[in-house]
Order: C-alpha cells, then sequence, then structure tokens
C-alpha cells in the first residue's frame, strides 16, 4: 500500500486526536485537581482493504497521581463507555487521605444554585418577620366592629327646627306647598340596632347593613301639638373603609304612631286626626371609640301625617322638618369571636 494512501486514510482521525488534548485536559482537572503529566494512548490497530496493519502512539496531558483516571476521563470525553461510579469511588480513595474517607462523601454532583436567587437565613428570617409586622399592621379593625349579628343599642336625640315641604309631593300630585303654621320637633329615638350583614362590596361601596327596630317619644317645642309617640323599623347602610374610625351612613325609618292631633279641635294646619305616619331619611357619620362604644353626628329629614284617612272631613297637611341628629351605640353581648379562637 502507498504512503499517499495510508496519509488520506489517517488525516481525518489524526486531526481529531490532535484536538482533543486541551479538552482532555480540562476534564482532568476538574475531576481530579492534581499536577499535570503525560499519557500514551493505544488505539487499536487498523487493517486497511491489502491486509497492512496501522498502530498509533500519542501523548496527551494527564495527571501524574492517577493515570488511569485520566485515561477514563478523556476516553469518556472521546466517546468510549466509562463507569461514572467506578470513577468517582477511585478519585476518592486516591485523593482523599485515609483518615477521612469515612466522613467526606463521595464525589456526586450537586446541583448548581445560581447566584443571587437565595437570600441568607438572617435576611430571610427578617423578610419573615417584616411580612407578619406588616400583615398585622394591615388588619382592618372595623371587621370587628361591623360584622353579620352584632348587636347594639342605640339611643339619638334630634333638634329639627326647619320647615320644608314634603319631599315626595311630585309622587302625591302636590305643589310643594307650605303652611303658615311652623313645627319644631325633638325626637329621642331608643333602638335595638342589628347588623345583618359583614363587610362586603368594593371602593365606596364597601360596607354592610344593619336593621333598627326603634320606640320613639317625640316632643313639639312649637306647634299645637305637644308629643307623638312611634315605632319604627329601619335600615342603614354602613360605609366601613379600612381603619377609619369615621364611618359614613345613609338611613331610612318608617313607623306609625300617636299625636294628638288639634284640627279636630278647631286649629287650623294642625293634624288631622292621631292616628298618623313617620318617615326618616338621614345622613351622617358615626365615630368609634372602639369595638363597643362609639358616637354618631348627621342630619335627619322627619315627616309625619295621616296618609289622608282623616279626609274629607279633616285635611292632611302634615308636618316635614329637618335638623341635625346625634346618637349613641353600644354592643351588647361578646366581643366578636373569630375562627382561630
Amino acid at each position: 500500500m502507498r504512503v499517499r494512501d495510508v496519509c488520506q486514510i489517517w488525516s481525518i482521525p489524526l486531526l481529531l486526536l490532535l484536538a482533543f488534548p486541551l479538552h482532555a485536559q480540562s476534564s482532568l482537572a476538574a475531576l481530579a485537581g492534581v499536577q499535570r503529566g503525560s499519557l500514551a494512548l493505544n488505539l487499536p490497530a487498523a487493517n486497511d482493504s491489502q491486509g497492512h496493519t496501522f498502530e498509533l502512539n500519542l501523548d496527551f496531558p494527564a495527571t501524574s497521581e492517577d493515570p488511569g483516571l485520566a485515561k477514563n476521563a478523556l476516553l469518556s470525553d472521546i466517546g468510549a463507555p466509562v463507569n461514572s461510579e467506578a470513577v468517582c469511588a477511585d478519585a476518592d480513595r486516591r485523593l482523599l487521605p485515609s483518615s477521612r474517607e469515612e466522613q467526606m462523601p463521595s464525589c456526586v454532583p450537586q446541583p448548581a444554585v445560581p447566584d443571587g436567587k437565595t437570600d441568607p437565613p438572617a435576611d430571610s428570617a427578617k423578610a419573615s418577620s417584616a411580612l407578619i409586622a406588616q400583615h398585622h399592621e394591615l388588619a382592618d379593625r372595623n371587621l370587628d366592629i361591623y360584622y353579620r349579628n352584632r348587636r347594639e343599642f342605640s339611643l339619638d336625640v334630634g333638634w329639627h327646627p326647619v320647615n320644608i315641604p314634603f319631599i315626595y309631593d311630585f309622587a302625591v300630585g302636590d305643589s310643594y306647598n307650605m303652611t303658615p303654621l311652623k313645627y319644631t320637633l325633638v325626637p329621642i329615638v331608643a333602638s335595638l340596632r342589628w347588623h345583618v350583614t359583614n363587610v362586603g362590596w368594593k371602593w365606596i361601596f364597601r360596607g354592610n347593613m344593619d336593621f333598627t327596630f326603634s320606640g320613639s317619644i317625640t316632643a313639639i317645642p312649637r306647634g299645637p301639638e305637644t308629643h307623638y309617640y312611634s315605632f319604627d323599623f329601619g335600615i342603614r347602610r354602613n360605609f366601613v373603609y379600612r381603619n377609619w374610625k369615621v364611618v359614613p351612613f345613609f338611613e331610612q325609618r318608617g313607623g306609625a304612631g300617636i299625636i294628638n292631633a288639634k284640627e279636630p279641635l278647631g286649629v287650623l294646619f294642625a293634624q288631622g286626626q292621631n292616628l298618623t305616619f313617620t318617615y326618616n331619611l338621614g345622613v351622617g357619620a358615626r365615630y368609634n371609640l372602639d369595638s363597643k362604644y362609639s358616637f354618631s353626628a348627621g342630619m335627619n329629614y322627619m315627616h309625619i301625617s295621616n296618609g289622608y284617612l282623616s279626609q274629607p272631613q279633616f285635611y292632611n297637611y302634615g308636618i316635614n322638618v329637618y335638623g341635625p341628629m346625634f346618637g349613641f351605640d353600644m354592643r351588647l353581648g361578646k366581643p366578636r369571636q373569630h375562627a382561630s379562637e
């Protein structure tokens, strides 16, 4: 066989093998971490078609401590099958002192942890404490005041000296006329307040609802009548915002009562009969001292009339006044029991 043919046969494998030493050296250094040396690698003989045999010996960088280990690493890079468990065990045995063989773990690859992805234990503890503190700071204390089935005693007192037409005159066909007879009412309302919902809804509508069952005594310091007694039922919407001590509200109350009517006695523009009905419309704000006590203040409109029951004998003029209203609320029973307690 000619020399040129031999060169053509082995030129490509020779170039490939000459490119491997640097890669093999880095693999051996990462695996063993020892000094450099030399390694003789005997490749299997190759036969050409005419029966000639060729053998190639190459020197590669290796470790002086364990040439066998370097050979295994190099053959692993080239593609030859290597027993990785045996290589790791052999490296542990040869590279570690005998007195520490039982203490050190075998060379099992460990997953890499990206830099900057984890916090030190002290920083993690501080972060957890900050989150817990923030959670307690953001807890809404109003949830211990406005909740379903809360019961309260409420006492409201008003002073209503301003006379106006009936606000719903458009619905009954009247023309918002007023009589020359003026009234001043002083309602004193004792109520059982029952919260029927928890805090719900979103944005400015966040809040809850409560019902009121009231008994009212109204003094009449200005006007022909002197007193009015009634039983009322009311609905209030509390606009409960997070951790606000001042809670706005809107309410309506209605009921029936007895007044000492004077029109049957000849007083013009007075009330036509004793049985009358009342309607109240109010807005205000409630200030919570704590989860048990609170005060409120607002404006209240009050209407009293007999619903045209005295007509045609006596005309139904009615009373329509408004003014300030002040209240006091006190929780009845024990404070709210949380699920965790």
